[in-house]
């Protein structure tokens, strides 16, 4: 499968506009913004890897994530160059560094839109429409971290709150304590 960002010009900023995929729901310029970088003047331009790691991010998971959610989905963290990551507590070796991981939320930074979130891509891991690297709620649900990291898509779902750790393809369903269709 052949990946690609679609280039769009406008002279203010050498990202806007670049949409990830022709159907895309995300652009580049999301998936890098960061307050943090503009306030300590980080440069958080991905490189040209980093860019096709987001991009297949985006085509494996957040855009089926948000077709199926039928809502905008709102990422608050995407790729971080590792200056950036480190200006912001990240871990080392961050998914975040190479373009494979997003934190987003399902709403305006609703806990009860990010749960149901979070919920629903548990349920459509476990139809097999999508596969993972992993899917963490983080902190009362404040947001979700979720990561593609292709050879190593083991579907690790961790929710912090209930502090389960479960391997969603290797369980079975009844092993796990949520479930979308119960979550009303």
């Amino acid at each position: 499968m052949k990946h690609s960002i679609q280039k769009t010009t406008r002279p203010e900023s050498p990202l806007y506009g670049r949409g990830l995929g022709e159907a895309s729901y995300f652009t580049l310029t999301e998936l890098t913004a960061s307050a943090t970088a503009e306030r300590l003047a980080i440069d958080n331009t991905p490189p040209r890897a980093a860019r096709t790691m987001l991009t297949i991010l985006v085509e494996q998971l957040l855009d089926p994530i948000r077709r199926r959610y039928g809502s905008p989905i709102l990422v608050t963290s995407g790729y971080r160059c590792p200056a950036l990551n480190s200006a912001v507590g990240g871990v080392p070796h961050s998914h975040h560094i190479v373009g494979c991981a997003a934190d987003i939320v399902g709403g305006p930074r609703s806990t009860e839109a990010n749960r149901h979130l979070f919920l629903l891509i548990v349920q459509m891991q476990r139809e097999d429409r999508i596969r993972f690297t992993q899917l963490i709620a983080e902190q009362g649900y404040r947001w979700l971290h979720i990561s593609y990291v292709p050879g190593m898509l083991r579907n690790q779902v961790i929710d912090v709150n209930t502090n389960d750790d479960v391997n969603v393809k290797n369980k079975p369903t009844s092993t796990l304590k949520m479930d979308y269709q119960d979550s009303g």
